[in-house]
Parts: C-alpha cells; sequence; structure tokens
C-alpha cells in the first residue's frame, strides 16, 4: 500500500492535538468495552458495515465481495468495502471525526490494519474493545504455538484488533533466464551489478519497497534485536550500512533508479515482460496466483534468503466511534472461520496464509486446507524457512522519511 507523506504529517500533527485530551493509552469514549457476544449477535442484524480496506488488487476484492456476501446470508450484515490505496487514509479521517468531536456514528465501522497505523490508534484511544478474545473463533487459534500473533510490530495487540491473514516477504524469478537466483542482500548487489538495469523494487513509501529496506537493513545490521526497540538516538549508526548498500544499489537499478514500479503488481509486470530478473512480493502465493491469472510466465518459482526473511501479520480493528461495532464483530469473527481461512488460502482465489492452528480445528475442517492445492510456485512450510520479526514501527517511519530525502522526486 501506498502512504503519502502530506497524510502522514497531517496525522502527527492530529495524533499531537488530541493527545492534549486523551491521557496516553486511555479509552476515548465510554462506550469502548469488552465485546458481549450474544448482543452482538441480535444487534447486527440489519446494520451496514464499512469495511475500509486496501482495493489495489482484483482478487483480494473479489475475495471480500464473497465474504459480503456470506455474511449477509448468514447473519443479515451487509458489508461495504471501502477500497482505499493504504489504511493511512482512514486513519486521517478518523482523527479528523475525532477533532470534530464525532464521538459515535463514525464513518468507518471495520479496517484492515497493521504496524504503524495501529500504534497510532492503540496510543491515542482510537480503537474500540477489546473485542477479539470474544470472537467464538478466536479459539481456533492456539497463541501458545503461535505467540507472534500477540504483538503487532512488536507492539502488544491487547485484543484490540483481530488476526486475519500472514504475510512474508518473498523474491520472484523465472528460471527459464536465471538459474541461481541471489540468496543474500551482498549476492543480490553483486547480481544487479554485473547485470544493470535488471534489478529494481517499489518505492517507498509503498510497503513492499520499505519491506525491502527492512530485510535489507537485518541481513547488514551488526545487532538485529536493536530493530526490535523504538529507533531513538542510535538510528544514524544502526542504519548506516543499509544507505551505504543503496549508494552502491542505486546506479544498477532498472532505469539508474530514476523510476520505480508503483506497486507489487506493477513489479511482477515487470518481471512477466522480461524488463527485469527478479521481484518481491509479500504473500507466499502471489506467484503461483499471478500464473494462475496469466499475469506471470509459468516458469517463475520463488525463493527466499538464506537468512531468511520478514513477515507479519494483518489484522482488522473496530474503531472507537464505529456505528456498526456488533457488525464488524460479526466480520471479523466470520474472517476466522474455517470456511473463510480455507477459501482465501486458495491460491486460485487469493492465496493469503491462514492464521488458523491446524491443531484446534476437527476433521471436517482440517480436510478444508489439505484439499488446497499449493501453487506451482509456491514454497512449502520448511522451504519459507525463518521469519524474521517486523521492527518496531519507528523504524519503518523513519527509514522511509531519510529515503525520501535522499531518493524521492
Amino acid at each position: 500500500m501506498r502512504h503519502s507523506r502530506t497524510v502522514r504529517h497531517w496525522i502527527v500533527l492530529c495524533l499531537w492535538l488530541i493527545g492534549t485530551a486523551i491521557p496516553f493509552g486511555q479509552v476515548a469514549s465510554a462506550e469502548d468495552q469488552a465485546l458481549d457476544w450474544d448482543r452482538a449477535l441480535e444487534k447486527a442484524r440489519g446494520q451496514t458495515v464499512y469495511w475500509n480496506a486496501w482495493g489495489g488488487d482484483d482478487s483480494i476484492n473479489a475475495y471480500v465481495d464473497w465474504v459480503g456476501q456470506r455474511v449477509k446470508e448468514d447473519y443479515g450484515v451487509t458489508l461495504v468495502h471501502v477500497k482505499v490505496g493504504d489504511i493511512s487514509e482512514t486513519v486521517r479521517r478518523i482523527l479528523a471525526e475525532k477533532a470534530a468531536g464525532r464521538d459515535s456514528g463514525g464513518s468507518v465501522d471495520l479496517m484492515w490494519i497493521n504496524g504503524e497505523n495501529f500504534k497510532a490508534m492503540k496510543d491515542n484511544g482510537l480503537l474500540f474493545g477489546p473485542f477479539a478474545d470474544a470472537l467464538p473463533n478466536r479459539e481456533l487459534i492456539d497463541t501458545q504455538e503461535n505467540p507472534a500473533i500477540l504483538r503487532d510490530f512488536t507492539v502488544p495487540t491487547d485484543g484490540y484488533e483481530s488476526p486475519w491473514g500472514g504475510a512474508k516477504l518473498i523474491f520472484v524469478y523465472d528460471t527459464a533466464r536465471l538459474a541461481n537466483p541471489p540468496r543474500d542482500a551482498g549476492a543480490l548487489l553483486a547480481y544487479a551489478t554485473a547485470n544493470p538495469g535488471r534489478v529494481t523494487y517499489p518505492a517507498p513509501p509503498n510497503f513492499l519497497g520499505t519491506t525491502f529496506l527492512k530485510q535489507v537493513l537485518y541481513e547488514l545490521v551488526e545487532d538485529p534485536s536493536e530493530l526490535l526497540s523504538p529507533a531513538g538516538q542510535n538510528f544514524d549508526a544502526v542504519t548506516a550500512p543499509l544507505w551505504d548498500y543503496l549508494s552502491a544499489l542505486h546506479p544498477t537499478l532498472w532505469r539508474e533508479g530514476r523510476d520505480y514500479p508503483a506497486t507489487e503488481d506493477d513489479l511482477i509486470g515487470l518481471l512477466d515482460d522480461g524488463s527485469v530478473d527478479i521481484a518481491l512480493a509479500f504473500n507466499p502465493a502471489k506467484a503461483s496466483n499471478a500464473i494462475e491469472q496469466d499475469r506471470l510466465v509459468d516458469t517463475a518459482r520463488t525463493y527466499v534468503p538464506d537468512a531468511g526473511s520478514i513477515g507479519n501479520t494483518h489484522y482488522v480493528a473496530i474503531p472507537f466511534n464505529a456505528s456498526a461495532k456488533e457488525g464488524a464483530a460479526i466480520v471479523a469473527n466470520f474472517l476466522l472461520s474455517p470456511e473463510a481461512q480455507a477459501r482465501k488460502q486458495d491460491p486460485r482465489i487469493w492465496g493469503d496464509p491462514t492464521v488458523l492452528s491446524m491443531s484446534r480445528l476437527d476433521d471436517t475442517a482440517r480436510a478444508l486446507f489439505d484439499d488446497l492445492p499449493r501453487g506451482v510456485a509456491t514454497l512449502s512450510p520448511e522451504e519459507l524457512g525463518r521469519t524474521l520479526p517486523e521492527p518496531h514501527p519507528t523504524w519503518m517511519t523513519r527509514i522511509e522519511e531519510v529515503w525520501l530525502r535522499r531518493y524521492g522526486a
């Protein structure tokens, strides 16, 4: 998703303004309380839920449409997909509503969210909840088996957002043109130097582009654990190897680094038409999905760096002033159903990994996942290797700011 520098600065200003009225970490409304599930079932019928979610992928949009059909059939809830380029646009709207004193009847009922946007809203009491632990399907997630799901970019979720999918950085290449792809940052730089114009990445603050920078930083930094704490006075010293690396990489990039693909799909398109040799994606099934849809050559395959790659969880959250909190909770719970999670993981539909624990499912539910095709270019869980945790959100923000000063138009 793309972020706007103007939007981000606007958000920072609004957070400072409303922070003078809301003590840090406290809820913003008396309505903010633990979810009563039985009451939610009663009140949700007939509600319309406005779900603000990224609208830049046809496969995802079709999946959201299907979710809307199912919650209408089963619960009488009407789901409206409000397509946004980046959820920061939605954060801006909620901040404006808060500043205007609109503490109920808000325009947003559900948000696809994680990372810095979740942290900003949580810190400033802009989220309804806690609600996630009250969802019946939450029992299908074993947090002992997957404790990382309780932290979003190192920030405790505390029940204010519900997981619904996973993501992991992968590299994509065409086996017809490249037999042995570079499997670490140093090898990638060497390949780009020897093959000018054949490597690129989306420009930050596009999320995939920023994730690529964080991946490189993980491989170059002396002590990766520093990235799990807020960026402070150590920022310049810790990130210095990254800027040295990019200074060497950028002259070798596609179009000499003067232009960048805008999105993940644009980058996949460059690989498909032979303009570059390596692409990136933040979904292990992305390449298989693109091949299935005839948007990528069928000789494409995927890999991850030898050191592992960054992964995270994406969530849904309910704003503090949502008009249809109960309906939003119904949608969040349905997203955790085996039916919805298996459909989402199907590479012919989307290919987004499940957050459910197979050990918590009965035989019928497990069969939904066992019967799924993996996809011709999708790595097995073993091949996906080690998952590197997302750095604290402050690293992402500051890295984007420096990148824009150095390389932005």
